[in-house]
Order: structure tokens, then C-alpha cells, then sequence
């Protein structure tokens, strides 16, 4: 096993160029907030598109809620804002459902007050000292508060996608898959790797500490399930076969009438789907999205095949078996360029299977970074020597068996809240979210040498 420590880019830069880095992201992620929702008229922004989601404008001021938290007041030492709505913004004390009939502020206050927080944040990034509490060492906090703002802007894009009427939302096509044919499968050797992050400036605390995990040889799809691909699986006949579903996922199946992905319908010369409000032919060779891990589960084993547990994922998007080290990202250790994932929403859409052979890993496993997020067969729970920080709620309160992992990111994430440690979790019957998965298997005899 090598000794050779996590490299990470932000761990060399001096103070002030930490700064120009945290208030770049910071200032990413808010165009990306003011994008989603300057898309919309008043009306929209107000409106909730779904149950399972808040309107936009709660998002919004929830955003900026946050940052008065941990950056004005916390980090800062400044006076509240707005000490009145901490309240109406606190995910844990009301449910998606009940927001809208909350006295929410109107979409020209919340946007009045996520920039007055903004100024005074930028203000604090300017004089805190980036050092001496856990909380602001390497722009800790900072960095906390733009992953939590890009994370409620795949949220908000998610309602988009929910949201009826024209489309609202533009972007250009991802790049297309090269011509070559990608082998169909990996192997993975066997052996022990560093999983997990203790040097990682910026992971979040259910991503900690680095911990080595010996991981049996497996087999993995190079590519990500395409849309193709889950076709054969339905025109098989496997919405209606049994015997591929786990107990939980056909009694959700029979409940709920789930007869295709979200947002798939089947008309008389093929299957088509609704993206954005775009009705279009399912593309074969794209990944496919929105679909459960009740889904994913059962296209696996009519497959013959399995999803990868977490620490597998992990292992072919990490381990370098040339060094024997664990990188930051399959590529290595620099952060995603274009050329590498598809993330930050400047597609909407997942690219063609194998259109980022830059971002392959070094066994030739493609698109692990962005795209759709992965289901695996992980329930989430909390690494050896686990220790909650800064708060309980962002990940403690959801160890247990509730939840599954997912793993990757999507063409949603932006690179500012995605690695090869991000850990992310939800309900296994979730289908809003850009959700996909590859499958793995056990080698069969002879197979892994």
C-alpha cells in the first residue's frame, strides 16, 4: 500500500490567492442561483411545481439564510440580518409539502436579501483569518456554504424539470462520443486502497477520515446503464416480471403504476420523454436518468449483474494501481475542466456513453464524474472514527438503512461540489433526481487472474 499522501491544489495556495479561489466559487454558485431563477416569472418562482419540492423562491432565501448563518454571523461576528426568518428556512422544521403556505419572503425581498448577505460575506472573506478554528481553516466555512448553494441549485434545477409549460432553460448539446467501441466491462483488481478523505480542505464530514478498505476483484460496466440498454430491459417485459424486483421495490412498483423511467412515456413509434419542458425520442446512447434504485436494482439482476457497493464505486473512480495511492478525481488529481465531466449545468443532459475519454480513470472506467449520479447498494452510514462537524443534521441524522448511497455527480453538480470522496444519499424510491447507475458483477472463474 502506498504511503504517499492526498494532493490537493487548495492546500497550496497562499492566503490571498485562497481567497480569489473561495470568492470565485462563491460568485459560480450564486450566477448559477440568480440563472434558475431570474428564468421564471414571479408567479413560477412562487408556485410549487411538486410536493417533493419547495417552491424556487423558498430555495433562494434559504440559500441566503444559510450564509448569514455560518458566514455573517458565525465566521463573522456581525449583527443578524434577518434573525425573523431563521425559522421559515430551517429545512428540518417543515417539510417540502408545507412551505408554500409559510409567510415566505416575495421573490424582490429574497433577492434584496441574498444579496445584502452576499456583500457582507464578501466582506468577511476579506479580513477572517483562514486559520485557527476547524471552521475557517482553508476557507472551511466558505467552502461549506458553496457546496450547500450548488447542492440547492441541482435542487432547484430538479424543480425545473418538474415544472410544467415551455421551456425556460437553455443550453448547448454536450460533445458526442467518440467513434470507437469501449469494452463493455472492467475488471478491478482486488486489494486494499485509502477511501474516504482526511486532507480533502473543503469534504464534508461523512466523507472523513481516510480509511483502508480491502475490496474483492469485481467487474464494472465501462459506461454508465444507457437509454438503449434500460429499453431492452422494458421491452422485455421487466416492469412485469417479479422475479427482478426486491420486495420493497414491487410493492413501491404496483402502488404507484411505475411502468418507465420518470418522465418516459411510450407513444406508437418508440419511447419518448420530457426534458425541460422539451418533448423528444429517448437517445439510445445516453445514460439513462431518472430512475429509482428500485430500478436500477432490478435492471441489474435481469441483467445478471449487481449494483456496486459504495467502497467498489470508489475504488475504480480513486485507486491509481500504477502508484497504489488514491487520486481526487479517475483523472487524477486536478479539478474537472470541460474536457474531463460533464457538470455545472452547461449541458441539460447527460452526454453520450464514452464522450470524455479525458475523464476516464486508470483502468479505463468512463464518465464516474458527472452526468447522472450512480445508486449503489450502500446504506449510508458513517466511516471508522466518524466525528459530526460542524452540525448534526448535514449528514449524521441520515445514517441507517433508509437511505442509499449515490455516487459521481451529474450534469447538475457543479465541479465545486463533487470528488471522488462526495458522498450523497436519499430514498431508494427518488426519481426526481438526475439519477442513474452502472452495474457490477463477481468474476467469474478464471477471470481475475
Amino acid at each position: 500500500m502506498s504511503t504517499i499522501p492526498e494532493q490537493n491544489p487548495l492546500l497550496e495556495l497562499s492566503p490571498q490567492d485562497l481567497r480569489a479561489h473561495t470568492a470565485a466559487a462563491l460568485t459560480r454558485a450564486r450566477e448559477r442561483s440568480v440563472g434558475l431563477t431570474d428564468a421564471v416569472d414571479d408567479e413560477d418562482l412562487v408556485r410549487q411545481h411538486s410536493k417533493l419540492m419547495s417552491p424556487l423562491v423558498w430555495d433562494l432565501a434559504h440559500i441566503g439564510s444559510q450564509e448569514e448563518l455560518w458566514l455573517v454571523r458565525d465566521v463573522g461576528g456581525r449583527e443578524p440580518l434577518r434573525p425573523d426568518i431563521d425559522d421559515l428556512y430551517d429545512a428540518f422544521q417543515h417539510a417540502r409539502a408545507d412551505r408554500p403556505a409559510l409567510p415566505l419572503l416575495g421573490p424582490a425581498e429574497a433577492r434584496a436579501y441574498v444579496k445584502e448577505v452576499r456583500d457582507k460575506a464578501f466582506d468577511v472573506l476579506e479580513t477572517a483569518p483562514l486559520e485557527g478554528r476547524r471552521l475557517t481553516e482553508s476557507a472551511f466555512a466558505f467552502g461549506m456554504i458553496t457546496q450547500h448553494e450548488q447542492q440547492h441549485d441541482e435542487t432547484m434545477l430538479a424543480t425545473h424539470q418538474l415544472r410544467k409549460g415551455d421551456p425556460v432553460l437553455h443550453a448547448p448539446e454536450p460533445p458526442r462520443a467518440p467513434a470507437r467501441k469501449l469494452p463493455a466491462e472492467v475488471l478491478v483488481p482486488g486489494g486494499r486502497f485509502t477511501m474516504g478523505t482526511t486532507a480533502e480542505p473543503w469534504a464534508l464530514d461523512n466523507e472523513r477520515p481516510a480509511h483502508e478498505i480491502d475490496v474483492a476483484a469485481f467487474v464494472l460496466d465501462t459506461t454508465p446503464v444507457t437509454c438503449g440498454a434500460y429499453v431492452e430491459f422494458l421491452e422485455s417485459g421487466g416492469y412485469q416480471d417479479r422475479r427482478f424486483w426486491s420486495e420493497p421495490g414491487w410493492a413501491y412498483l404496483r402502488e404507484h403504476g411505475i411502468t418507465a423511467p420518470r418522465f418516459w412515456r411510450r407513444e406508437p413509434d418508440g419511447w419518448w420523454r420530457t426534458r425541460f419542458g422539451v418533448h423528444e425520442r429517448v437517445p439510445e446512447n445516453e445514460p439513462v436518468v431518472h430512475v429509482s434504485y428500485y430500478e436500477a436494482e432490478a435492471y441489474a439482476r435481469w441483467a445478471g449483474k449487481r449494483l456496486p457497493t459504495e467502497a467498489e464505486w470508489e475504488k475504480a473512480a480513486r485507486h491509481d494501481p500504477a502508484s497504489g495511492r488514491s487520486r481526487r478525481f479517475p483523472w487524477g488529481d486536478e479539478e474537472p475542466t470541460a474536457e474531463h465531466a460533464n457538470l455545472g449545468q452547461r449541458h441539460l443532459r447527460p452526454a453520450e456513453a464514452g464522450a470524455y475519454p479525458a475523464g476516464a480513470s486508470p483502468l479505463g472506467v468512463h464518465q464516474l464524474i458527472g452526468d447522472v449520479w450512480e445508486w449503489t447498494s450502500t446504506d449510508f452510514h458513517g466511516y471508522p472514527g466518524f466525528s459530526a462537524f460542524p452540525y448534526r443534521e448535514y449528514s449524521e441524522v441520515f445514517f441507517g438503512p433508509e437511505y442509499k448511497i449515490l455516487r459521481g455527480g451529474s450534469f447538475g453538480t457543479d465541479a465545486a461540489a463533487i470528488r471522488g470522496t462526495f458522498r450523497n444519499w436519499d430514498y431508494p424510491i427518488r426519481r426526481q433526481i438526475f439519477s442513474g447507475f452502472r452495474c457490477a458483477r463477481d468474476p467469474r472463474p478464471g477471470e481475475a487472474g
